[in-house]
């Protein structure tokens, strides 16, 4: 059995602590290799793989996307809340399933739909038969992560039939209309940010521009895990075009300002490149709380915003002004008012139990 997972479990000390004492020894610290024991523990009291599953997601708790390999069956698994995505598509001689639909265009399959929450999907390898388990879907309400569509998608995906692309357009919007600046130009810092200062710019009516041109062989500095490799990781992976922000009034739009580290280098780099005034909107709200479910926010000691005002952010960022998404604007990014979103980062309202003590309660 192979499995691929996206997501973080909530309980999974406790369950590698019971594994433990039942004698399992463990390989990794990866809370996938607990999904892995947890499977093959209900595999030996039940006829199936999908009946393993259906018992061993009972006990699950947290975010996972899954797709299980066997020798004959490809499993597709998305926990109750859904909050990874997770879709199904079609090719000439199978199927397929990916995070996001870009992926299936890029293979040259077909979209067929996304998985519910809580679904489990099998496909049979003898006869590409396909049947689905909904035992799990709708016991409670969908908690799609919001920062899907701020930054982690790609915009030319449409994740539970929300285009990343028009949710990000609509970000930029609020933020124009929330935030208003008397600029010349406005700008995005790529990839996220861009769909978001089109929006920004479309609202304003202040002219978009391309400010930075992004290193295509550079990894996304959000994730490093020091903050002198996001620092240095910044530093070649964008570069500004003078042209655009010489002795202007820049507003400089970013997916999300978390720790602080890659927004102060990218405004040091407007102002070497002769920008007159920088006015900074972030399209996510301020990030307050850590996050248990898989994106890497595991503290609020690192949170720029937990330890200083607006006026104090204003200064260490050197920005001429500040904006932030509201909260309460994050659910309307979507124009499907039936899915539910998880943005406990921002307003600390966890959808499920949370970990007690760990590093992300710090």
């Amino acid at each position: 059995m192979t499995i691929a997972h996206n997501g973080n479990l909530t309980n999974d000390e406790s369950l590698r602590s019971q594994f433990e004492r039942d004698g399992c020894l463990f390989h990794t610290t990866s809370d996938t290799e607990v999904i892995a024991y947890l499977i093959y523990k209900h595999r030996l009291t039940t006829h199936t793989i999908a009946e393993a599953i259906e018992k061993a997601m009972a006990e699950l708790e947290g975010a996972y996307s899954l797709l299980i390999m066997t020798s004959s069956q490809l499993i597709a698994v998305r926990d109750p809340r859904g909050f990874r995505p997770l879709c199904l598509g079609k090719l000439e001689d199978g199927y397929v399933f990916a995070s996001e639909s870009c992926a299936l265009d890029a293979v040259g399959a077909s979209f067929v739909r996304d998985l519910q929450p809580g679904e489990i999907c099998i496909v049979d390898r003898a006869d590409q038969r396909l049947t689905s388990s909904i035992v799990h879907t709708n016991k409670v309400k969908s908690s799609l992560c919001v920062f899907e569509l701020i930054y982690f998608a790609r915009p030319d995906s449409v994740i539970d039939t929300i285009s990343v692309h028009q949710a990000r357009i609509r970000s930029g919007s609020f933020l124009a209309l929330e935030h208003p600046s008397q600029a010349d130009v406005v700008i995005g810092v790529p990839d996220s940010g861009i769909d978001a200062a089109i929006g920004y710019s479309r609202q304003s009516g202040i002219p978009y521009g391309i400010g930075f041109i992004k290193n295509k062989y550079i990894g996304r500095t959000f994730i490093q895990p020091k903050a002198g490799d996001r620092e240095s990781g910044v530093r070649i992976k964008l570069n500004p075009i003078a042209s655009t922000v010489r002795g202007k009034r820049v507003v400089l739009i970013d997916d999300s300002i978390v720790r602080g580290t890659t927004s102060k280098r990218i405004v040091r780099l407007l102002r070497e490149a002769g920008a007159k005034e920088v006015h900074l909107r972030s399209s996510a709200p301020p990030f307050l709380h850590p996050c248990y479910y898989g994106t890497d926010i595991n503290s609020r000691k690192d949170l720029l915003a937990c330890k200083y005002d607006m006026q104090q952010m204003k200064t260490i960022l050197d920005v001429d002004s500040l904006g932030f998404l509201l909260p309460e604007q994050v659910v309307k990014l979507s124009d499907h008012p039936g899915i539910g979103f998880c943005s406990a980062c921002f307003t600390g309202v966890y959808p499920g139990a949370v970990p007690q003590g760990g590093n992300n309660a710090q």
